[in-house]
């Protein structure tokens, strides 16, 4: 049965009367208060009702309190046996709730309810829901203005030990043996007992943790094939072949090694760098991958609005907009247009987004123009010191070329697929600067090839030099506070949990608690010259 009461509904008596005048005035002005007036009604409660049943089975917890206590956990970091203390018995927490009965039915909950509702939500993908209503209502309630945001990303990690390749084999190895005798005991007699020995004993597992490195290329070897022999033997067994740790093996199998019609050596380790970045990084966590800049584990795309103002009294609050998990060895070159279009589609659509260079692609460029964005961000790379570029040379604000970098105008101009600009052949000729500079010798002129992607490029890596660009992309740097923060209120580099749903949960709600302590932290920095208020 379902269990909802609307935290809208008013009281004929309030229920909080009994606590005093300076200790509730701390709990309004604080984020209880701010939880309560604007977070817990904006919660979808009505979409995570579906799962349950409307007459039958036992009464649900209430689910508004329920739901807040799961966004709870994630912002404070808890641990499921933490969150039921704080449920049972922190003031603070009842009063976010809007908990107000001390019956046990109120006020109690088991780690398992607790497990139940928050796998309903990752199985399902409600997290972006909760994320996305509860920062509309403090956009609204604070007025906040989307126009202008800025765009980066972080690594996090999920729990999971770093594996090398040996560990890698054996581990899944461990997995199949033990899925193996778990589900099919009698396969599990068929397996050799030199390979159960090896990898499935009590002890077995600690003898890969003490390979030397002089050893480790014949002890790879070795477990290559123990996990080729058992791909062997069971991959005509459709009952085997079907279990998912099977197909982790042959996963491994086939990202690792290239295999032979050698009978004596079917299988050859790749090297290290044929190996993908998708590739299995541990059989815990099939959904982890490998960045080559930051290791392995998952990033998250994060943007958040800013107001561009040195002025403490004129600042706005910056609420993060956009939170999405990706695989690590994704590029953020990719994400820039799902973040606008993620934004646009919430209500939170950017006029401006400030970004690194990864980001600013050409490409990406012309996209959000079309979408109506400005993207402010640095042109990848950087010219050669010794060379001399397109962008050395004088050009108008219509992209026209003026001079070249020796002050001389062109004497022909043609635009066709590719503008062609030609320059006096005696001039080129004698210039001290030829072997540095684009030009090319022709039949009449030394010509400037180029198309309008170099141009565009060209015309940016110009105004990156003036002090407007400057001035403009400085605001950047404020988005590695935020991640920062990120990181050391909610603790997202270091999750509890594993695989991509569950990881995606975890940061989506965290950077909702981001959100919701900005919120108080700015309501409290208003509040406090009106009431004279102590920061809390």
């Amino acid at each position: 049965m379902i269990h909802m009461q609307n935290p809208k509904q008013l009281y004929i008596f309030d229920p909080w009367d009994s606590i005093s005048p300076k200790r509730r005035q701390m709990l309004d002005a604080g984020w209880p208060g701010l939880f309560r007036e604007h977070i817990l009604p904006s919660i979808p409660a009505d979409k995570f009702a579906k799962f349950f049943d409307e007459f039958m089975g036992r009464s649900t917890k209430e689910l508004y309190s329920m739901l807040g206590a799961l966004i709870l956990q994630q912002t404070c970091n808890l641990t499921d046996e933490e969150t039921v203390q704080q449920y049972c018995f922190n003031m603070q927490w009842h009063y976010a709730l809007n908990i107000t009965e001390e019956s046990d039915n109120a006020k109690y909950v088991s780690t398992k309810t607790l497990w139940n509702n928050r796998n309903i939500i990752v199985q399902n993908g409600l997290e972006d829901i909760i994320f996305n209503s509860g920062t509309a209502k403090l956009a609204e309630a604070f007025n906040v203005n989307t126009d202008k945001q800025r765009l980066d990303s972080v690594h996090i990690k999920s729990n999971m030990r770093r594996l090398g390749r040996i560990g890698i084999f054996s581990e899944t190895i461990h997995k199949f043996l033990a899925n193996l005798k778990r589900q099919y005991p009698a396969f599990f007699d068929k397996v050799d007992k030199h390979i159960i020995e090896k990898y499935f004993t009590k002890n077995a597992m600690n003898c890969f943790s003490m390979v030397k490195p002089s050893e480790s290329h014949k002890t790879l070897s070795e477990v290559s094939k123990d996990l080729f022999n058992l791909f062997v033997q069971f991959q005509h067994t459709d009952e085997v072949s079907s279990l998912y740790s099977f197909k982790l093996l042959e996963r491994v199998l086939n990202e690792q090694c290239n295999l032979t019609d050698d009978t004596d050596n079917p299988v050859l380790i790749k090297k290290p760098k044929e190996i993908a970045s998708d590739s299995l990084q541990n059989p815990s966590d099939p959904d982890a991958s490998y960045s080559g800049h930051k290791g392995q584990g998952y990033q998250v795309q994060i943007m958040e609005t800013y107001s561009p103002c040195d002025d403490p009294e004129d600042k706005q609050l910056r609420l993060i907009t956009h939170v999405k998990v990706e695989k690590a060895y994704q590029s953020d070159a990719n994400a820039l247009l799902p973040a606008i279009e993620s934004a646009e589609a919430n209500g939170f659509a950017p006029k401006e987004v400030l970004a690194d260079s990864l980001y600013g692609s050409d490409n990406n460029l012309q996209k959000a123009e079309t979408q109506g964005v400005e993207l402010v961000a640095p042109v990848m790379g950087a010219p050669k010191e010794d060379k001399l570029g397109l962008c050395n040379f004088k050009i108008s604000d219509d992209g026209c070329i003026l001079a070249c970098p020796q002050g001389h105008p062109p004497v022909t101009v043609k635009k066709k697929k590719r503008n062609s600009v030609g320059f006096d052949m005696e001039v080129c000729s004698n210039c001290p600067k030829q072997s540095q500079c684009p030009v090319k010798k022709g039949r009449k002129f030394f010509y400037l090839r180029f198309t309008e992607k170099d141009k565009r490029v060209a015309m940016r890596r110009l105004y990156e030099r003036t002090d407007g660009f400057k001035d403009r992309y400085r605001w950047r740097s404020g988005v590695e506070a935020t991640m920062s923060e990120y990181d050391r209120r909610t603790g997202v580099k270091r999750l509890r949990v594993r695989g991509l749903k569950a990881v995606s949960y975890c940061a989506v709600l965290k950077a909702l608690g981001v959100n919701i302590f900005r919120a108080a932290a700015f309501r409290m920095a208003q509040m406090m010259p009106k009431q004279g208020l102590c920061a809390v």
